[in-house]
């Protein structure tokens, strides 16, 4: 398989803004001890999950085309997901949250195609194919699920961040490929864990994304299903952890019935769950949801709404009661009374309509920002955009009339009245003016010297969210992050050990004499005698043959091996009870 981007029809109509993220899957580049270390947590996880994992896991195991022997190729991944009206792309490692969740809105699954190391078989902090593959698609066939997954996508990718919410993600992300790769000196993932646990400390009141990225953790990724008493595994980080599937299944890990509350309950990647979240039906993630949502600038508006992209510093829109969308990144609000009077944003603005740029306005009409009252008309009870006609002729709010207008909070608008736009209900959303002087108290907002002014209309916010109204009124390429994964080493000494891995696996094809296994395990145990996995792969093989003093000489070793590395003792019983007790694998 070359390195080409498999696609079908969800993947065609994605932004560019996302395609960007997307990475070829060169399915060459999974080497042989990478095919081991898939294989042995899917064989564990099917032998346990089919006991503690909600039922969903094992049918969405055989509906998705996920293998226990070989590690998925996108190729097949979309062929299948196809059916049941998903796709999936690869990614390098953690995304941004609102690109990760975008993606979710299209119905697509993100997978980070890296492999987690041989030594973080049970867990890493790192986003890889085991998590992703193995962990969310087997689950996006339950179709209840699926569509909390899209929703919450849909959601979630409106949530307005901090400016410190993005420092987090990048110091996360760092620290995450610090864990994965080899080698990597121990000062390095001090200083890279002492970042994340500083910004922790210092992140203030909770943003929105912060508020929902706590809720994706503790339903998408660690989320229970069933009784607090008796709870079923859904999460996909606990369906890809070996380790932390059994751990949260004990009463080290307190179970609490999931609520809204989880939406300020932070998370550590690092480190395992305290706590974890039980859900009585996956219908119940979807009321949850839609109560988080209700609370949103998203749906709420208003001067908090304004207030909140301000503090993100990011692009931002917002949205009048007439439906005109302004996205850009906002600065400044002026209030009166606990409501907006005007609204001010700086560098490139467009103005929309839904989801579509108006004609001529544009970044390139409005490239240094925009400024528009919000509101009333002061003593009138009538406001513009619910003004007839003949209102609007009374007030000589027509095109060539000379009007001075004056809104609540003591803005005042003067000019020469150009032209007006009208949404689908025939109600103005836009005013155009030329000679345009626009006053706050003393302070001057606009003057003629400008240009013309295009004046807003609407009398209140009625939402606020992140990013733009229409994605094709800005450049949103080259956000990708400034790090990159850590790919394994090539060295003699690795090289030598993948062609042993290679050796055992095509014999398990049947593609190699058995008698092989000798030599390759002289080999292993005089030249890699630190290495477990694959003695527990020859032992598979050979519990079926003649070979039981070979067998004997190999289950040795690897006794030897426990008592000289006792950290991975366990992963080498789990290995061989799944051999010796005849699990149905």
């Amino acid at each position: 398989m070359n390195a080409s981007i498999e696609t079908n029809p969800l993947l065609e109509r994605l932004p560019k803004h996302l395609q960007q993220f997307i990475k070829p899957q060169d399915y060459s580049d999974y080497t042989p001890i990478n095919q081991a270390v898939w294989r042995y947590v899917m064989r564990k996880n099917v032998d346990y999950l089919s006991k503690v994992a909600h039922h969903s896991y094992l049918e969405g195991l055989r509906r998705t085309g996920i293998e226990i022997d070989s590690i998925p190729s996108m190729y097949g991944m979309n062929r299948i997901l196809t059916e049941i009206g998903w796709a999936a792309v690869a990614v390098d490692g953690f995304i941004p949250p609102n690109a990760f969740m975008e993606f979710q809105a299209y119905n697509v699954l993100v997978i980070a195609s890296d492999i987690r190391q041989l030594e973080h078989i049970e867990y890493t902090p790192a986003p890889d194919i085991i998590h992703e593959g193995a962990g969310h698609a087997p689950i996006i066939a339950n179709p209840e699920y699926a569509e909390y997954l899209r929703r919450f996508g849909e959601i979630g990718c409106k949530a307005i961040s901090s400016h410190k919410d993005y420092q987090m993600y990048e110091a996360i992300r760092l620290l995450s490929i610090l864990k994965e790769a080899e080698d990597t000196p121990q000062y390095k993932i001090d200083e890279a864990e002492k970042a994340v646990a500083d910004l922790q400390n210092d992140m203030g009141e909770l943003s929105e994304m912060a508020q929902i990225r706590n809720l994706h953790w503790w339903t998408v990724e660690y989320g229970l299903i069933g009784t607090v008493e008796n709870p079923k595994i859904y999460g996909a980080g606990l369906l890809s952890s070996i380790g932390e599937s059994a751990w949260c299944m004990t009463d080290n890990v307190k179970k609490i019935p999931y609520d809204i509350s989880a939406a300020n309950q932070n998370f550590d990647i690092t480190q395992l769950q305290p706590q974890l979240y039980v859900t009585p039906t996956f219908s119940h993630l979807s009321l949850i949801l839609e109560e988080f949502a209700n609370k949103m600038a998203l749906r709420t508006g208003g001067l908090s709404g304004i207030k909140k992209l301000i503090q993100s510093n990011a692009l931002g829109t917002i949205e009048l009661s007439t439906g005109l969308q302004i996205s850009g990144v906002f600065t400044n609000v002026i209030e009166e009374e606990g409501k907006p009077v005007y609204i001010q944003t700086t560098g490139k603005t467009a103005l929309a309509y839904r989801e579509k740029e108006l004609v001529g306005h544009g970044t390139l009409t409005h490239p240094h920002g925009f400024g528009s009252p919000i509101g009333k008309l002061k003593g009138f009870n009538l406001a513009i955009e619910d003004m007839s006609p003949k209102d609007l002729q009374a007030y000589s709010i027509v095109e060539n009339e000379t009007v001075k207008l004056e809104f609540e909070g003591n803005i005042i608008v003067e000019g020469e009245i150009i032209t007006g736009s009208r949404n689908l209900h025939g109600e103005i959303i836009l005013i155009s003016f030329r000679n345009c002087t626009v006053t706050h108290g003393e302070t001057i907002l606009f003057q003629p010297e400008w240009g013309n002014y295009d004046m807003a209309i609407g009398k209140k916010v009625i939402s606020a969210f992140s990013g733009p109204a229409d994605v094709n009124s800005f450049d949103l390429i080259n956000i990708v992050p400034s790090t990159k994964t850590i790919k394994a080493k090539h060295t003699e000494e690795r090289d030598e050990l993948e062609n042993l891995y290679a050796l055992v696996r095509e014999i398990r094809k049947n593609k190699s004499p058995k008698n092989e296994l000798k030599s390759v395990f002289e080999k292993l145990k005089n030249s890699h005698s630190n290495d477990w996995l694959l003695s527990v792969e020859i032992v598979e093989l050979l519990n079926n043959s003649d070979e039981k003093q070979l067998l004997q000489e190999v289950l040795v070793h690897l006794d030897q091996l426990k008592e000289k590395r006792p950290e991975i003792a366990h992963l080498i019983s789990g290995g061989l009870d799944l051999i010796f007790n005849k699990e149905k694998v």
